[in-house]
């Protein structure tokens, strides 16, 4: 692999990964309100992993080429980020920041924190568009290394750019914002909000044509 070609994609990865989005909500809310984070963190960067097997399988240039699949697939994320973001309102209240709190809070179990991170970034079709349309712009086909060998390299280094961005944003939420529960509560509530306006523009990008086209 080009070493100017992968250092550019290191480049431009790492600044997508610290482009503030629902996975940055996501990592904040971990960071906030749960004992440990490391599994909301493991669970964004999971479902990054689903987009790099898809790709490196061929799966995804194959999805994003069925319109119907795709649009059922936005419908399905779009309805699961609304649903985690107004599950986040309806908390951000009465929650807890300490990490005494955290402890033993129902629901709060490590694999339902990693699923949930997972599906926050997995079920997101703007998460497999990117993977598709940035990813082949830095494979080269005179490469000593196969392409589907390229395309795995690649994903699984923003993998773990990713990894690095959402833990330190996690990290630094706990560190600054823990000890100031007025402020922490107004940052979980910015994230309800973000996820739940997210959700609602993928629902728009469907449904808006959708309309027009019966109209």
């Amino acid at each position: 692999m080009n070493p100017e070609l992968f250092l550019a994609f290191v480049l431009v990865a790492a600044a997508l990964a610290c482009t503030p989005g629902v996975d940055w909500a996501y990592s904040i809310t971990a960071g906030l309100g749960q004992r440990s984070f490391v599994p909301a963190v493991a669970g964004l960067c999971g479902g990054y992993v689903l987009h790099t097997a898809l790709l490196v399988a061929g799966l995804a240039a194959v999805l994003t080429g069925m319109p119907g699949v795709l649009g059922w697939l936005t419908l399905v994320g779009a309805g699961y980020l609304m649903w985690l973001g107004i599950s986040t309102l309806r908390s951000w209240r009465g929650a807890s920041f300490s990490a005494a709190g955290a402890v033993g809070r129902p629901g709060a179990t490590r694999l339902r924190t990693f699923l949930q991170g997972m599906g926050t970034s997995g079920i997101n079709p703007k998460g497999l568009l990117f993977y598709v349309a940035l990813i082949p712009q830095f494979v080269s086909a005179d490469a000593s290394l196969p392409v589907p060998v390229q395309s795995g390299l690649l994903g699984m280094t923003f993998v773990a750019l990713a990894g690095l961005v959402y833990t330190a944003v996690a990290l630094l939420s706990r560190t600054l914002l823990q000890s100031r529960p007025g402020a922490a509560r107004a940052v979980t509530l910015a994230s309800g909000i973000i996820m739940v306006l997210l959700g609602t523009v993928l629902l728009g990008e469907q449904l808006v044509p959708l309309v027009a086209g019966r109209a």
